[in-house]
């Protein structure tokens, strides 16, 4: 939220803002049995039922796992006694899971701490919501989810270009689509100015309604109070349950991130785009056809299985601020823009803004180039900063090679390293193991590893034990399985996590990580618990 607490027109944001987020956290945890059982449910829209709903970590880590399935292990909440009581420091704990919780997600938390939630300040904690809200949202606007999206490129236009642009972007072009379909001429290049008039939104509801809930008229568009037209396109919204975010002053006043959100949810609920394999691209022979066939199917296969390593790091630089947000780890890091903000991010100064970086626009003739040497300058500072980096240089960034991967991952270590840097020494893989195994066995636990291959890892036994040795009595052993199949073990891995986060780590592995024992995501998953043993250490 860019504008001071107290102006005026931040105020009204925050309150249009408030009750649009109401709704929809109603809506999504209406069948929260937890929720309704603590009264929670539903909040209330006047006063400061939000933030009261908010107080005590337990709605806001719900609202993760909404738009993240599977990232907080609801089991590991502090929950109010019988007399609906939970002490301040219960509440500290489910506020600091919350926060790593969305930092595991991919938000930006900057300038936030689990006071700043406890205490409900409207600014901070609508500022959060948005954020995982809107990634709960953008989630599915992918190729990968919707293979039809390809329907939205011009006839000259590549699937690369589809895939750098923002979310917001392919929202605009898959309106545009939606009114050519129906005839209509209006075309959206953004959702302020373009669909105050609600002529947009009445074309686009006719447009994606579904058989067996239609037709939608455009009966609105008869009514000349751009207000009550609002309101009766919003009725036809709520005939096919697609009424959210927006209320009819939202869409006169042209409110960004409400109309934005509206029109995501309408395309998570209805696509209305035709079959991937109906989408035609004209070709002169049947070698181009072969050619472009052959483009798809890589472009389908590169998506699909897009690592859990990938997945891991790209939250880990958008957590960190990557401006615009990676969304396609090898796409979105070409013009090495994203890699460069993140060295500045791991060793604060050491990227030359003034000198050494182009920015955009690229231009056609000679922007590649000014991309390269983007990215040849972060090949540059890895190597400054001791990174392994033989046979990579900028070309394999730009190219969107899956050596590009090897350099994120090694900024990644460095960035968690930091986090248990020793009398100014960075310690080796080999000190956090001994480490950690000191204080398993401290503790009178017996899960001691020998390295971060170690096949015992995947039972979750030697993380749940360092969180124990660190601080004791937060584990609730009867919560563990035996690990004796892989769904027992991702319940393990997923709780472990969760108790980490829990007592402060930010950790951005993934349960199956651990099941499955990626030494990488391992040794993050250590040294980040490590810190905070650190921390504690440093306290006494």
């Amino acid at each position: 939220i860019n504008a001071e607490y107290g102006d005026v027109s931040c105020c009204v944001s925050l309150s249009q803002e408030k009750l649009a987020f109401v709704d929809w956290i109603n809506f999504r945890l209406e069948k929260d049995e937890q929720l309704k059982t603590l009264r929670m449910l539903p909040i209330a829209e006047d006063g400061e039922a939000l933030f009261k709903a908010l107080h005590n970590g337990i709605l806001m880590n719900k609202l993760v796992n909404d738009s993240v399935n599977d990232t907080v292990d609801e089991r590991a909440l502090n929950m109010p006694d019988a007399n609906g009581k939970l002490s301040i420091f219960k509440i500290q704990e489910n506020q600091t899971l919350a926060l790593n919780s969305c930092l595991a997600i991919g938000c930006y938390v900057i300038s936030i701490g689990a006071q700043d939630l406890i205490d409900a300040k409207p600014h901070l904690c609508l500022g959060l919501l948005w954020q995982i809200i809107r990634i709960g949202l953008m989630a599915k606007i992918t190729l990968k989810d919707c293979p039809g999206l390809r329907a939205l490129l011009d006839e000259y236009e590549s699937l690369e270009q589809l895939l750098s642009m923002s979310p917001e972007e392919i929202l605009c072009r898959w309106v545009n689509y939606q009114l050519n379909k129906v005839g209509c001429k209006r075309t959206v290049k953004n959702f302020t100015s373009d669909i105050k008039d609600s002529e947009v939104y009445a074309h686009l509801l006719c447009a994606v309604c579904p058989e067996d809930k239609g037709p939608i008229g455009l009966e609105p568009l008869n009514i000349q109070d751009l207000t009550k037209r609002a309101e009766l396109v919003l009725k036809n919204a709520e005939a096919i349950e697609a009424r959210s975010f927006v209320r009819a002053r939202d869409i006169v006043s042209g409110n960004q991130k409400l109309n934005l959100a509206f029109v995501a949810n309408l395309f998570n609920m209805y696509p209305a785009m035709d079959d991937a394999g109906e989408f035609e691209i004209i070709e002169e022979t049947r070698e181009e056809k072969i050619y472009v066939d052959d483009l798809l199917d890589e472009f389908e296969c590169a998506l699909a299985q897009e690592s859990r390593e990938d997945l891991a790091m790209r939250n880990w630089m958008n957590s960190l601020g990557a401006t615009p947000r990676v969304k396609y780890i090898y796409e979105d890091l070409k013009d090495g823009l994203a890699i460069l903000q993140l060295f500045d991010k791991i060793k604060p100064g050491c990227v030359d803004w003034q000198k050494r970086v182009n920015t955009p626009p690229f231009k056609a003739l000679g922007g590649k180039m000014k991309q390269i040497e983007n990215c040849n300058y972060a090949i540059e500072l890895g190597k400054e900063l001791s990174f392994v980096l033989v046979g990579i240089d900028g070309n394999n960034l730009h190219d969107g090679d899956k050596l590009t991967l090897a350099l994120v991952w090694q900024m990644m270590r460095f960035y968690t390293l930091q986090l248990i840097t020793h009398d100014g020494k960075v310690l080796k893989d080999n000190e956090i193991i001994a480490w950690c195994n000191e204080k398993i066995t401290g503790a009178g636990k017996d899960s001691n590893f020998s390295n971060f291959k170690d096949a015992s890892l995947a039972n979750s036994r030697a993380i749940v034990d360092l969180i124990e040795a660190i601080r004791p009595g937060h584990i609730n052993y009867d919560l563990l399985t035996a690990a004796s199949n892989d769904e027992e073990k991702f319940l393990n891995a997923k709780y472990a996590i969760t108790m980490a986060r829990k007592i402060g780590a930010r950790i951005f592995a993934l349960p199956e990580d651990i099941a499955d024992v990626n030494p990488k995501m391992m040794m993050t998953v250590f040294a980040c618990i490590m810190s905070v043993g650190f921390a504690k250490d440093q306290m006494k």
